[in-house]
């Protein structure tokens, strides 16, 4: 059976009407004949929404029982029993109840997708995991329903499902997407224009992305080769020298003039891995790349033009940046270079060719290391100084014996065996002595330097360059063979370190003692240079530079007093003391450097964002409770002071009734606002750390009732349970009966008509704890200490009720006493709060202390 296809529509926010636009596809595929089916659907009591479902299918939905409460979901059996060509299933990213089939929506989706039925579906920008942490930074609210990306990638299509911030708002505010009392704190929290322009921003993004791999398939497909300019694409080729820099800004700035543009920096290493750009320099110039927004990229090829066109075909680059040419003129002579071949092989890719300070100064390359070891040089240089001669001595005997020919091969054999002792030098030299030797002694005329057979001329001619070749091969293979063991190592001293990075909780010291593990160093210290300290004679002052990590024994305070030293940067030095280090050592040093410059820089910065933290917290609750504060206080005060100007006024005659009516409005509103402005009051000295408590014994049985009377009107809809026998607590009686009022009006406004809230209390080892349990729509357990942040009203719930303090003023008060306050999950369906408080015989204030 063919598999099903998946149409998703996405939106940047609730309201923006991806339900709409779904159920809208669903009766244009039914006017089209089609079979289709509601398999669920959520209307959110909007009424244009819950029309369109007139005239169409809807199939009953699974009934799940998890608590005592009821709960129902998408019932997949009867989707794939009734098998429609398409199936409507809102809300993709939905965490369905435990006990349920699947435990989350989409997978119900993909069982229906299966099973050959086609599915059209929602979600919304903030579901997706890719950028579940991002939305959270933005909006400050986590998303615990969240579905893979690549479930929505594997889509057959997605719909992008548009709306702008202030469209949105104006359909919040006309009541199309919240009813009327949720609308205000809707607007002033989640709902506010910066949230809603950069939820649309990345989800414009992610379906861009989404777009460009559509293309890219398509492509691919089809065999297109051609660059087709859809995005700005710009690649910049880097090759490990000093003008990467240069060109990494350029092809920024180049990619800055259009909106969107990407950022590609790509190195092209050799396929035998021995020969490359300078490892430090590229480490540093992707850090660069990286920070102002671009990716780095590694390709493996011999040609380099053509392992750079085709990195930016695959890529679909439309703009590629090169540097001009770093060789001599006279090298220009012999090749056109990398630039003007890639110029010429480009096709549709716009070629930039950037100037920089090193054109034409030649590549200058670092002289290699010696292929062999000091003892098999000495070795071979013995070899051809004495073991030729005493070859010659052996032969005479045997020169009327023994042709020209065999004698040649005999020195060509010493020659080679040179050249694997010695390498190439101590080879060509035994090559050219030999063939002075076979010339004075084995050449006719013998004992002279002279060659009368031109033949003879020949055969000696070809000896040297056979000998010069064959030692040539020889060492060239010896230093590859040499190169290679030594990248082996050092890939493996690196892949180590990364490991060891990797897994450490502290980067930058666990760096530093690896490379002094690895290298067998004293002490491995980095140092940074203080911003006074300028002149060329801080190198060794020990007070212009300041120890930044060290590991090992005593640390060097200044490069000079180092054996061996790294420049990172201009300000930062890796100072090493033990032994000096030779040169071949150094290119894993400097990478060792450039990585501990980046663990410092994110040292730094998770430093910096620590750091950070507090003031965004102050910021984000100064923020809310201005947000708060323009309503929550404003509406007692206007209501007082009306009702005061009312009183005032002379030109009405107010009967008793209407005076009365008027004073009680005012004392209402007065209250609130004392109510209010008591517990900005309490939240700011909890913060601080200085609120004053009065701890002495008190009784359960007598602090509750009080609560209770406190609550006026609202005292008929709660029901206590309280047994007298309960031990005394230890607690701040005025705030204990502020906690229970708190949390009691919290109770009694979310419990539905008719169910009164219940207060029980019960002893538990060494506390007791009292209970305030409602009926209401209760809370998920992942919410439960979001709801204790101040300034928090849980989702969208009535702005005109409080500054949602309450709840965080309860746990601080609490906390402050010895106690503790958590929810718990009401049996049925429901929310209780347990406000544990330890008993007065486990205490040791004394009766009336204060604390």
């Amino acid at each position: 059976m063919a598999r099903g296809r998946l149409r998703v529509y996405l939106g940047a926010a609730p309201g923006v009407g991806k339900t709409y636009a779904m159920l809208g596809e669903g009766r244009r595929a039914m006017e089209r004949g089609k079979d289709v089916v509601v398999g669920l659907v959520e209307t959110h009591d909007r009424p244009r929404t819950a029309g369109l479902l007139d005239d169409m299918e809807v199939l009953p939905r699974r009934r799940v029982v998890y608590r005592g409460a009821t709960f129902s979901e998408l019932d997949v059996e009867a989707v794939t029993a009734r098998a429609p060509r398409i199936v409507l299933v809102d809300e993709l990213a939905h965490t369905n109840v435990p006990g349920s089939r699947n435990a989350k929506r989409w997978q119900d989706v993909e069982e229906i997708l299966d099973a050959g039925i086609d599915v059209v579906s929602t979600v919304n920008i903030q579901h997706l995991e890719s950028v579940n942490d991002v939305v959270r930074e933005i909006t400050g609210v986590p998303q615990r329903e969240t579905v893979p990306d690549e479930v929505v990638r594997r889509a057959d299509q997605v719909e992008l499902v548009d709306m702008s911030p202030e469209a949105l708002r104006r359909r919040m505010a006309h009541g199309n997407v919240y009813p009327p009392e949720k609308v205000d704190a809707a607007l002033s929290n989640y709902f506010r224009i910066g949230n809603l322009t950069a939820l649309r921003e990345l989800a414009l993004l992610w379906v861009a992305d989404k777009v460009d791999e559509q293309l890219d398939r398509y492509r691919a497909e089809h065999g297109i080769a051609g660059t087709w300019e859809a995005r700005e694409r710009v690649v910049v080729a880097l090759t490990g020298g000093p003008e990467g820099d240069t060109l990494i800004r350029r092809a920024a700035r180049i990619a800055a003039r259009s909106k969107g543009a990407d950022l590609l920096a790509v190195h092209v290493t050799r396929a035998d891995g021995l020969a490359g750009g300078d490892p430090a320099s590229l480490a540093r110039q992707r850090t660069l790349v990286e920070s102002i927004g671009g990716t780095y990229h590694q390709v493996v090829g011999d040609d380099i033009p053509r392992a750079l066109l085709a990195f930016a075909g695959g890529v679909n680059a439309t703009q590629l940046v090169l540097g001009a040419s770093r060789r001599g003129r006279f090298a220009q002579l012999f090749s056109r270079g990398v630039g003007v071949e890639t110029t010429a092989r480009s096709g549709s890719i716009d070629v930039h060719m950037i100037t920089h300070e090193q054109v034409s100064k030649g590549r200058r390359p670092s002289r290699p290391g010696a292929a062999l070891t000091r003892a098999r040089r000495v070795a071979g240089w013995a070899a051809a100084i004495l073991g030729l001669p005493l070859l010659a001595l052996a032969l005479l005997p045997f020169r009327h014996d023994l042709s020209l020919p065999s004698e040649i091969l005999l020195f060509l054999l010493a020659v080679v065996g040179v050249a694997l002792i010695g390498g190439r030098w101590p080879a060509v030299t035994a090559a050219v002595g030999g063939s002075l030797l076979l010339n004075y002694f084995f050449t006719p005329p013998v004992n002279r330097f002279t060659i009368a057979d031109p033949e003879n001329l020949l055969a000696l001619t070809i000896y040297v360059l056979v000998a010069i070749m064959v030692s040539t091969v020889v060492d060239l293979a010896a230093r590859r063979t040499r190169e290679a063991a030594r990248a082996q190592a050092d890939a493996e001293v690196l892949s180590t370190l990364a490991g060891h990075v990797l897994r450490g909780e502290h980067a930058l010291p666990s760096l530093l003692a690896r490379l002094r593990e690895t290298f067998a160093l004293t002490s491995v210290t980095l140092l940074e240079r203080r911003p006074e300290a300028t002149s060329p004679e801080a190198q060794s002052a020990p007070g212009a530079w300041r120890i930044v990590a060290t590991a090992g024994g005593a640390p060097c305070t200044c490069p000079g007093a180092a054996d061996t030293d790294v420049a990172v940067d201009d300000d930062l030095v890796l100072a090493l003391r033990g032994r000096l280090l030779d040169a071949a050592d150094r290119r894993v040093l400097q990478a060792f450097a450039a990585e501990a410059a980046v663990a410092l820089r994110q040292e730094r910065l998770r430093e910096e964002a620590e750091k950070a933290k507090p003031l965004a917290e102050a910021d984000r609750m100064r923020t809310a409770l201005l947000a708060a504060v323009s309503h929550d206080l404003r509406t007692p005060l206007a209501s007082a002071c009306a009702a005061v100007e009312s009183l005032r006024a002379t030109d009405v005659d107010w009967s008793p009734e209407d005076r009365e009516e008027l004073l009680a409005t005012a004392d209402e509103s007065l209250y609130k606002l004392d109510r209010l402005v008591a517990n900005l009051l309490d939240m700011s000295r909890l913060q601080a750390g200085v609120l004053g408590l009065v701890l002495q014994p008190v009784a359960i049985e007598e602090v509750v009732p009080r609560s209770i009377d406190d609550l006026g009107p609202l005292g008929d809809q709660v029901e206590g349970d309280v047994a007298l026998d309960l031990p005394e607590i230890v607690a701040d009686p005025a705030l204990v009966e502020r906690i229970l009022v708190n949390l009691m009006t919290n109770a009694v406004r979310y419990s539905p008509a008719g169910r009164k809230v219940l207060i029980t209390a019960s002893w538990h080892g060494d506390n007791v704890e009292i209970r305030v349990v409602d009926r209401g729509p209760g809370i998920p357990s992942e919410a439960y200490d979001r709801v204790f942040m101040p300034f928090q009203r849980l989702g969208d719930r009535d702005n005109h009720t409080g500054l949602g303090l309450g709840l965080a003023l309860s746990r601080g008060l609490a906390e402050a006493m010895g106690g503790s306050l958590v929810p718990e999950e009401t049996p049925g369906g429901g929310l209780t709060m347990v406000l544990a408080l330890p008993l007065a015989s486990r205490a040791r204030v004394p009766q009336g202390g204060t604390t």
